[in-house]
């Protein structure tokens, strides 16, 4: 079986066409379009017409192309900058319209355990008690656990481009006294959870998305063209010079650098300070780099339970789903 995922995040829309037979996503073909919707959000957080235009077109062609792929779908979802938004439903409503597709947000602690769920798929049981984090461009969620969903699941208003825009977007590169001011909103947030993980004492610590991606490639790991295969690590003493090297550059200038792309250079500064600063809090020395997330997230769920809790989700029916299971579980801190 064919299945497509369509994610729609804070800088891009992405389609992801997968094999799915054998109970393992393998990609056959993938597309992005850029549309960096977090540059047309409102003061108020709302998602202005003209992005709610090219969302729609973005979504259309995914579609499209998934039919040309004879792919089942496509699971479509939407991220923080639409979660947040104000008038999400609006932008709901008019991609079901402009394109016969239900896309649907997901709750954040929900993001937390599909990408939970790849990261200890790709890892493996060996792996034992797992910490993952992933820092997207609205939000931060974090998972712990010792099975194959975790036991913790949360997600902080910690995204790269969020913070980018609300601490760094005055002065280019920003001064010493917006990054302590910075930091200081991270510690903040981060201070219950880190908590959290310093007591469960994690074996394994992943990290996830393309900006700890770009990072780690700043940090020394082995570039894309080595294969996802190859180990990659990303050290707190490393990510800390990293942290020094984008802050003493304009964002312009980050792009030159090994890994950060031009798209993500004005936030890669951002989710630095987000990822040096969770490790620091955390008691945690390095993390190791995992190339699954949130998309593979949703194919495994797919694969291996059914598709009656992505109806649940977005109100749908999928005669070309696999046999259902029980509801995704949602992961909470304790009371």
């Amino acid at each position: 079986m064919r299945v497509s995922v369509v994610d729609a995040g804070s800088n891009t829309v992405r389609l992801v066409i997968a094999d799915v037979e054998g109970g393992v996503p393998l990609p056959v073909h993938t597309v992005k379009w850029k549309l960096r919707l977090s540059e047309h959000v409102a003061p108020d957080g709302s998602i202005a017409d003209e992005a709610v235009e090219r969302l729609v077109k973005a979504v259309g062609a995914a579609g499209a192309t998934a039919r040309r792929w004879h792919a089942a779908g496509p699971l479509a979802f939407a991220t923080a900058v639409v979660r947040s938004a104000p008038n999400r439903q609006e932008v709901l409503r008019r991609v079901a319209a402009g394109t016969g597709i239900r896309m649907c947000t997901l709750p954040g602690e929900t993001e937390a355990e599909l990408t939970f769920l790849a990261a200890r798929r790709w890892l493996g049981w060996r792996a034992g008690p797992l910490a993952v984090l992933d820092v997207g461009g609205g939000s931060l969620e974090v998972a712990f656990g010792r099975g194959r969903l975790p036991d913790f699941a949360a997600s902080l208003p910690l995204g790269a481009n969020r913070l980018t825009q609300e601490y760094l977007g005055d002065q280019d590169p920003p001064g010493q006294a917006e990054l302590k001011v910075l930091r200081r909103r991270i510690r903040h947030e981060l201070r219950d959870v880190a908590s959290r993980i310093r007591w469960e004492r994690p074996r394994t610590v992943a990290v996830s998305s393309r900006t700890f991606q770009q990072l780690a490639r700043l940090c020394g790991a082995a570039p894309g063209r080595c294969g996802p295969f190859v180990q990659r690590e990303m050290r707190c003493r490393d990510l800390r010079e990293a942290v020094r090297t984008l802050a003493a550059l304009p964002a312009a200038e980050r792009a030159q650098l090994p890994g950060i792309s031009a798209p993500r250079a004005a936030q890669s500064l951002a989710g630095a300070v987000v990822g040096h600063t969770a490790l620091k809090l955390m008691g945690l020395s390095g993390a190791v780099v995992c190339p699954w997330a949130i998309r593979e997230g949703v194919l495994l769920r797919y694969i291996e339970d059914g598709s009656d809790w992505w109806t649940d989700v977005t109100g749908t029916t999928d005669t070309a789903a696999p046999p259902s299971a029980a509801p995704l579980r949602i992961a909470s801190p304790p009371a």
